[in-house]
């Protein structure tokens, strides 16, 4: 089964959406039971995936290779290796309560909901497993589709402006990063990412490409400026859209900058790290602010996500800021250590507050925190939860939002003070805008005559809940295997990094 387990873990959930489209709307009791399945049996398969994962080598492991597009030399290449593995358990993993949350909630056409999610999955998974850039590109502009059915159909009332607007800077951001990877196909003659890694290029081609790769990965993260997309995104998708958006989507862009832009381009990324150091403190802080002044919480919630994948760029680029500063890359690897931890632990605890909002919003049917007040007096379970996941969105120490933002600012302290000192901000303003959420929403008196009303968690939302608890808590305490497994892959990129590309 080694042998085509990474196969498996695409084809599985698309086959299984493709199975509960097919069944349609009058079996959907079968087709709500085959997506559980499917899930479940997808992050099954990421068992054997993380226990025989060699933690002692940086090469891809689980290789397949087929011929594909043999005109173009580009093929069916699969592989994982410590950066792109976490990530494929991440989103095996956020799909199940993405399926459990909809069991009774989404009315309106839910086969085809369920099979849109099921598809997405194995198209996200392939996203973080092809090992040849056509393919990945492939999987990349593919996955946007049942994203935008998503938002388009089951979104709320500004559907429409939210999923063009989402639409368009992510597919557009995409076309210069496809226009760089035809340019590398042109002179290495073949689509493989280790060839292009290994393509000896110019400072001025490094540049043009670099920038290319910027605006594909920077609106994926998303980055500052190119960030607008995302709380209009957030706002009107469904609850389950929300949590895939900021569990998996988001994190594309921090990959595709370790995937591509360091290996590939790190003359160009030396020279201009600068820039991207800026752009990550700028959402750090900026945005910090302005989720202060939300009055809805799932928007509080997005732009709280923007500033927390700061930490993640931030994180990636130190490295040229530790070499410039000390003439060594020591330390580096902590920065890109943190900004994966980063990844997984905001992935885990972003989707739990989305998925906090939506059992609210089930029950009341706003979004808006004056509606709220006074949550803990009716349901003192779903409060337990909600204060959890907002105190591991703050970092503390025990939960796994701690352990990245630790590593980064630790890092960042052998770049520069100063860079430590504003990334540390965060910490104030997180805290700010989220215990002032949950102030508003769950403690006090209680608020109204719906809030008095409410009813706490049923067994389904506290399955999910936690199960999600019990992950973050257990990344926070014990992040050691998670370190281990990216270990060897973080240092090699970190070589990869400073290496010196232009031809002689």
């Amino acid at each position: 089964m080694h042998d085509y387990l990474l196969s498996l873990l695409i084809w599985l959930p698309i086959a299984a959406g493709i199975v509960v489209l097919l069944l349609g709307e009058r079996n959907i009791v079968a087709g709500r039971w085959i997506s559980l399945i499917a899930t479940l049996a997808t992050l099954a398969l990421c068992v054997p995936l993380w226990l025989d994962f060699n933690t002692h080598t940086a090469a891809y492991q689980f290789v397949e290779k087929a011929a594909w597009i043999p005109r173009f030399h580009a093929y069916y290449a699969l592989g994982v290796d410590g950066i792109s593995m976490p990530l494929i358990v991440l989103t095996a993993l956020m799909t199940i309560p993405v399926v459990i949350a909809a069991w009774s909630v989404i009315k309106a056409r839910p086969a085809q909901y369920y099979a849109s999610f099921l598809i997405m999955e194995g198209l996200m998974i392939g996203v973080f497993a092809a090992t040849d850039a056509l393919l990945f590109y492939f999987f990349w502009e593919a996955m946007l589709i049942p994203m935008f059915l998503i938002i388009g159909i089951w979104g709320g009332p500004r559907r429409v402006y939210a999923t063009i607007k989402f639409f368009l800077y992510t597919f557009l951001g995409s076309v210069f990063m496809l226009a760089a990877l035809i340019y590398m196909y042109v002179k290495c003659g073949s689509y493989s990412i280790a060839a292009f890694q290994a393509l000896p290029l110019t400072l001025a081609e490094q540049r043009w490409i670099f920038a290319a790769f910027l605006i594909a990965f920077a609106v994926k993260v998303p980055m500052w400026p190119v960030h607008t997309w995302l709380p209009d995104a957030h706002v009107e998708a469904p609850t389950g859209g929300s949590v895939i958006l900021a569990a998996i989507m988001l994190k594309m862009g921090g990959y595709g900058f370790l995937r591509f832009a360091l290996p590939i381009a790190p003359d160009a990324c030396r020279h201009l790290y600068f820039l991207i150091v800026v752009l990550s403190l700028i959402a750090v802080i900026y945005i910090g602010f302005v989720a202060l002044v939300q009055q809805d919480m799932k928007k509080l919630i997005a732009y709280s996500s923007i500033a927390h994948m700061g930490f993640v760029t931030l994180g990636i680029f130190l490295v040229y800021a530790i070499l410039m500063n000390t003439g060594t890359t020591h330390g580096a690897a902590m920065g890109m250590d943190g900004a994966m931890v980063q990844m997984v632990s905001h992935g885990l605890i972003s989707g739990a507050l989305f998925l906090c909002v939506g059992v609210l919003y089930d029950r009341m049917h706003t979004r808006q925190i004056a509606d709220y007040g006074g949550v803990i007096n009716t349901m003192p379970v779903f409060a337990g939860f909600m204060v959890l996941f907002a105190l591991a969105n703050t970092g503390l120490p025990g939960t796994s939002g701690f352990v990245g933002e630790f590593l980064v600012i630790l890092a960042s302290f052998r770049a520069n003070f100063w860079y430590s000192a504003l990334a540390a901000l965060t910490l104030i303003l997180a805290a700010s805008y989220t215990l002032w959420l949950v102030k508003r929403v769950v403690f006090g008196p209680v608020g109204n005559d719906r809030v008095a009303k409410l009813t706490d968690l049923n067994g389904r939302e506290f399955v999910i809940l936690g199960a999600l608890a019990a992950v973050v808590l257990l990344v926070g305490i014990w992040p050691a295997p998670l370190l281990k497994v990216m270990g060897p892959s973080i240092q090699h990129l970190v070589h990869q990094a400073v290496a010196n590309k232009i031809p002689a």
